[in-house]
């Protein structure tokens, strides 16, 4: 499976891009009742780590956050179209590294320093950047159905 495969073009799920397309910025800010953030504050935090380890893979010695509130950046009304672009040129971003076959199975250097992630290669980086986005895109999803606003414009899988 190609880079592109496993984070842009996926077969296992609805495309990122599909999943967040035809929100408004008032859809994607609004407060879903018993959920802890917004449609935009999660695709935000997704940026937030996909572009960490994009940085990471090129061999950028970004630090571990001291917390996992700063993973969570803040949103500003009516930045949704902008939130919206930078998760969608992240994940370009993390194809294109994850294209560089001869890349892939390199070490990240310097390791990152979180034991459970010290071993990490950039194939394990762009693997993390999709499993994760993966992960709270099944959230915005559910938080879209619950809103009313599920299929997205373009349509969804039927079963």
């Amino acid at each position: 499976m190609s880079a592109r495969e496993l984070l842009i073009e996926t077969f296992a799920h609805i495309p990122p891009a599909q999943a967040i397309e035809g929100l408004s910025p008032a859809a994607a800010e609004r407060r879903v009742p018993g959920v802890q953030h917004s449609i935009a504050e999660i695709v935000a935090h997704v940026t937030f780590w996909a572009t960490w380890f994009c940085e990471r893979c090129e061999g950028t010695n970004a630090p571990m956050v001291t917390s996992a509130a700063i993973g969570w950046p803040p949103v500003t009304p009516g930045s949704w179209p902008d939130v919206q672009g930078r998760f969608l040129s992240a994940l370009e971003r993390a194809a294109a590294i994850g294209e560089d076959e001869g890349r892939l199975g390199s070490k990240m250097t310097p390791p990152i320093d979180f034991p459970p992630l010290a071993h990490y290669t950039v194939r394990d980086g762009i693997v993390h950047i999709a499993q994760h986005s993966a992960h709270h895109l099944g959230q915005v999803i559910v938080m879209r159905q619950m809103m009313g606003l599920w299929p997205p414009p373009s349509g969804s899988f039927t079963w």
